[in-house]
């Protein structure tokens, strides 16, 4: 009997799980139908998501009411469905310059208002009310920045609660009692997993609610619902979660949400290759969220062993945009091997919607424990310093032709307006004097690299072009201007 009792749960719970497997499938799948296509860059701002919060507040569907106002007086909204006894909260952007998850949130509003997946939206919304908080920080938005317009972190303002965005954040916590919440945020793409080249794409957090970090039923829960959501990434985006630190922070929201009895999920948005807007993550992001409502509305996740919690690897922070290795740099006549480690810094333009390139040398040295996004093995190659050009480059066979010439710097009296050129050549005003060369942290990372005596490859504003090919077809974001 005891044999067969055993039997039967196993083979419930692999039915469940191959239904909810069959689920994030059809979503991945159909992610396209739901994609909320007014938002498509991160820098998106208060007044574009309003027409989009107007729609939900004429639909039947949804319960949309005002719950406060930011500083500079910018509404905040919360958005609701459903009829379950089980409250979920979910926020994001509580960060300004952290919008990965509000482009979901919207995803996730659209696939909730749609006809498809019924029975799938009946199970999520029968057993649960789904409470939505989008762009909690609009202030910060509005110019691109973590901080509200007070200056202060809003994520660090929750014992104070100086803040209004803060207060609105722990007075909807409190009036629904939420069993679990979702804290959405956006980490920096230099995150990797532990001991791995790859990004952390998606980082997961149950965060502490004491120094001691101990583990009760409330934190237990949000770990087991984070390993069931790091198994569904792993089949998007293999060996590209972290699990973020649980260090107890008394001033966080996360930390004190979850001291104050709701499962707290942290989700940050890192870093994926070439997905600058961040959009494979965005989808990411509305696969996991709502495999993860479905399988708290299902209960299934109680099954899961919180020992699979800690399996996911830690975060680290040891990536580059470009790693070039073991190339070697003449200094006072002596030959170095160095390792150069290349951030590609973005630079708000004017209104904040959209950024160009100012990369520099962020390490230098013996960087074999770090990693790149993209990776050049420099051996037998030498750096060779970047000479000045006053003239067309016609002159010298157009732009590739300056470039195998060991020209970075156009140097001329009526320059482009702006600070950059999608050139890959930098532009300097007649008379300007460049700081003579050399590869130093903090330094912008113009240079050639040589074989055999022979310009090979040109390393303008910390992109990597290889001069054997046409430079227009390779990826390049931007020269720089200097006055």
């Amino acid at each position: 009997m005891q044999h067969t009792v055993t039997a039967l749960f196993f083979g419930l719970l692999f039915s469940t799980c191959l239904a909810q497997e069959t689920l994030t499938t059809k979503l991945y799948g159909t992610y396209g139908t739901y994609k909320e296509t007014s938002l498509e860059k991160r820098r998106i701002k208060h007044h574009q998501i309003q027409p989009l919060i107007q729609k939900f507040d004429a639909n039947p569907k949804f319960e949309v009411r005002k719950v406060g106002e930011s500083i500079e007086g910018r509404d905040l909204h919360l958005i609701s469905i459903g009829s379950g006894e089980q409250n979920i909260f979910l926020w994001s952007q509580m960060h300004g310059d952290e919008p990965t998850a509000t482009q979901a949130v919207f995803d996730i509003l659209n696939f909730l208002d749609a006809p498809e997946f019924e029975n799938e939206k009946q199970e999520i919304l029968s057993k649960l009310k789904l409470h939505f908080l989008p762009m909690l920080n609009p202030d910060g938005a509005e110019v691109y920045q973590r901080r509200n317009a007070l200056g202060i972190d809003i994520n660090r303002d929750a014992l104070r609660l100086q803040s209004p965005e803060g207060r609105v954040l722990k007075r909807i916590r409190d009036s629904l009692d939420a069993k679990f919440g979702f804290n959405l945020h956006d980490q920096s793409t230099y995150y990797n997993a532990e001991l791995t080249n790859k990004p952390a794409t998606i980082s997961y957090l149950a965060t502490a609610y004491n120094y001691e970090k101990d583990i009760n039923e409330v934190r237990s829960n949000a770990m087991k619902v984070i390993v069931f959501m790091n198994n569904i990434i792993q089949n998007y985006a293999p060996g590209q979660v972290g699990r973020y630190s649980d260090d107890f922070e008394p001033r966080a929201f996360g930390d004190n949400i979850a001291k104050w009895g709701t499962s707290l999920i942290l989700i940050e948005s890192g870093g994926y290759a070439n997905d600058r807007e961040k959009q494979e993550i965005r989808k990411l992001n509305y696969v996991s969220i709502l495999s993860a409502l479905y399988t708290i509305a299902m209960e299934n996740y109680k099954d899961i062993p919180i020992a699979d919690y800690e399996k996911i690897p830690k975060n680290d922070r040891k990536l580059f945009d470009l790693k070039i290795e073991n190339v070697t740099y003449n200094l006072l006549g002596r030959d170095y091997i160095l390792d150069l480690g290349i951030l590609r810094q973005e630079v708000d333009l004017e209104g904040h919607e959209d950024f160009y390139f100012k990369s520099i040398i962020i390490d230098q040295g013996d960087l074999s424990t770090y990693y790149g996004y993209e990776t050049f093995d420099a051996s037998g190659y030498t750096v060779v310093a970047p000479n000045v050009f006053q003239g067309e480059t016609k002159n010298l066979g157009g732009t590739t032709g300056a470039l195998k010439n060991g020209v970075a710097y156009l140097s001329s009296q009526n320059l482009a307006p702006g600070a950059f050129s999608n050139e890959p050549l930098n532009q300097i005003q007649l008379g300007y004097q460049l700081p003579d060369f050399k590869l130093a942290v903090g330094q912008n990372p113009t240079f050639f690299l040589a074989k055999e005596g022979a310009i090979t490859h040109a390393v303008i504003n910390g992109f990597l072009l290889d001069l054997s090919k046409p430079v227009a077809g390779q990826k390049f974001g931007n020269a720089l201007i200097y006055r």
